[in-house]
């Protein structure tokens, strides 16, 4: 059965992405059966790759109440069983480079477990995280086999940037139109931002505030100068001044 990983830098959407999926899909309870039918089950990676808790966070996932004092195999079971009867047509990990949390052993363990779900459930697995976890998974043959990978990469300045900055001009609930798709505006942003979705969204935000603060009510090139610099952004220039590299927070 065919999977998917998709990975990029904190801050590119890739919960976003899964959660806007998971809500294109959500669970419809039947009458007939009283069960309550997820075609998507979706699970947070637990910040320690530990097999049981795996197990655990997909039960939760399905509204399954909290087992105590089960053995592994029991909830191990439990959990195929239930997922088979909601009748689960793909199980997403978010966030899954968190597995390098734990020791070597912890990680093969913990990868073994994805590697039963996809070939006992035979459903199609999606896996979010960073390029971490896609190193991750490479450190498994029969996994990188079956993974295709898919990179969500930093804006570039181009077309399709210039495409979602109009889509912010449509929707700023300023006084006056903007223009963000000058040349000199969309290198502004973009310097600022380094092409990250996140990053973006929230400097637009704050240069929309402070439009309206400042009774300017547009935004322009001039709207993005040096003193409108988000405080992550600010570090990581500041940082990538003096040759350092920049650590990755987790987050979106």
């Amino acid at each position: 059965m065919p999977c998917l990983l998709i990975y990029g830098d904190t801050g590119m959407g890739k919960t976003k992405i899964v959660r806007k999926f998971e809500r294109d899909h959500p669970p419809k309870f039947s009458q007939i059966t009283g069960v309550d039918h997820r075609p998507v089950v979706v699970v947070q990676v637990p910040s320690e790759p530990i097999e049981r808790d795996l197990y655990r966070e997909l039960l939760a996932s399905m509204g399954a109440p909290t087992m105590t004092g089960g053995t592994l195999a029991r909830e191990k079971d439990i959990c195929r069983s239930l997922l088979r009867t909601v009748g689960a047509k793909m199980i997403i990990l978010d966030e899954v480079n968190g597995m390098l949390a734990g020791t070597f052993r912890q990680q093969r363990i913990f990868l073994n477990a994805i590697r039963f779900l996809a070939n006992d459930l035979r459903i199609p697995l999606v896996c979010a995280g960073t390029d971490l976890a896609r190193q991750a998974l490479l450190t498994d043959a029969q996994l990188a086999e079956r993974f295709e990978a898919f990179h969500l990469k930093p804006w570039q300045n181009d077309a399709a940037f210039a495409g979602l900055l109009k889509s912010f001009e449509r929707i700023l609930p300023l006084r006056e139109a903007s223009d963000l798709v000058s040349a000199e505006a969309r290198e502004r942003i973009h310097k600022l931002t380094s092409g990250v979705t996140a990053r973006i969204f929230r400097l637009i935000e704050t240069a929309a505030e402070d439009a309206v603060r400042s009774g300017k009510e547009r935004l322009d090139a001039e709207s993005f100068g040096d003193n409108l610099v988000l405080p992550l952004v600010s570090m990581t220039q500041t940082v990538r001044r003096r040759g350092r590299r920049v650590p990755q927070p987790v987050g979106v």
